[in-house]
């Protein structure tokens, strides 16, 4: 009998880990356009609050309906650092900002972010990168910040600093989420967080309900729909599946393209001004990340 028919095949596995990875980028791309039309209705806080205790409630149900044992007590450290990371800090802080910018702007800072999912790679994943990977990491966020700046898109100091905060607080709840992946299971460790969460965010969204809802219109409650289902739970499954299978510094890097994919579909939901360059751009970020990717081990 082969014993080695059933281990795993490092090549495949990675291979999956970028069409994951893939996947959760395109998924996440939809979110921060999302967020700028529901926080033209919304308050930012309540929005944040109330998309965490909806998804909290759907990862709930898949536990249970699984029957997923609890993690045990080492871990539920790092789950809190995932849930104030991607469950309140990121959602909070951006929402938040997005009083202050538009959508098309907000999106430039998320180049940075495969640059700080990176360092907490290596800071929180024992990942070691070779020296060349950093190289095309950093060209990668230059050419996305450069493009931003080529727009002349008018900024916020307020909103500016909100998104790097929320940038930095994104990409240590990626990297541990994605540390906890490897035990625990990618969808497996997003709904925990959810659920860790879930008490508090359920006490606030009773609190800060406002009066009525019936000035909401209907792109306001498909928005919070969005952020609730896909960008807080559904693009976690595979987005932190991605990570443990393919690498956190490696295909976090497809984070590259998701300002591109932001900035078309700000142009095409909400009519804000994309310029023509972002096609050579992207092109660009491609190349990069195609690097990074090579020399990422």
């Amino acid at each position: 009998m082969d014993r080695t028919a059933n281990l795993p095949n490092p090549a495949l596995e990675k291979t999956s880990g970028w069409i994951n990875g893939f996947i959760g980028v395109l998924i996440f791309s939809g979110s921060l356009p999302a967020t700028r039309l529901a926080v033209l209705e919304f308050d930012p806080v309540f929005l944040t609050v109330l998309r965490a205790a909806i998804a909290g409630v759907l990862a709930v149900v898949l536990l249970g309906l699984f029957r997923q044992p609890r993690p045990a007590r080492n871990k539920w450290l790092s789950l809190l650092i995932v849930a104030l990371g991607v469950v309140l800090g990121f959602p909070l802080l951006t929402a938040l900002a997005l009083k202050h910018v538009t959508s098309a702007h907000s999106i430039v800072f998320v180049g940075l972010l495969p640059l700080a999912t990176a360092i907490f790679g290596v800071l929180r994943g024992g990942e070691r990168p070779r020296p060349v990977f950093w190289l095309f990491s950093i060209l990668g966020s230059a050419l996305v910040v450069g493009f931003a700046l080529a727009q002349g898109l008018t900024a916020s100091p307020t909103g500016d600093l909100l998104m790097l905060a929320a940038i930095l607080a994104c990409g240590l709840g990626y990297a541990e989420g994605a540390k906890l992946s490897r035990s625990l299971g990618g969808w497996q460790v997003i709904c925990w967080a959810l659920v860790l969460a879930l008490p508090l965010m359920t006490i606030a969204s009773v609190w800060l309900a406002p009066a009525s809802f019936a000035t909401i219109s209907l792109p306001a409650w498909l928005s919070l729909g969005y952020v609730s289902l896909f960008s807080m739970l559904i693009g976690f499954v595979f987005w932190y599946r991605g990570l443990a299978q393919g690498g956190i510094a490696a295909v976090g890097q497809l984070q590259l393209l998701q300002p591109f994919f932001g900035l078309a579909l700000a142009a095409t939901l909400l009519h804000e001004q994309v310029s023509l360059g972002m096609l050579a751009v992207t092109l660009g970020v491609i190349l990069c990340v195609a690097g990074a990717k090579k020399f990422a081990k």
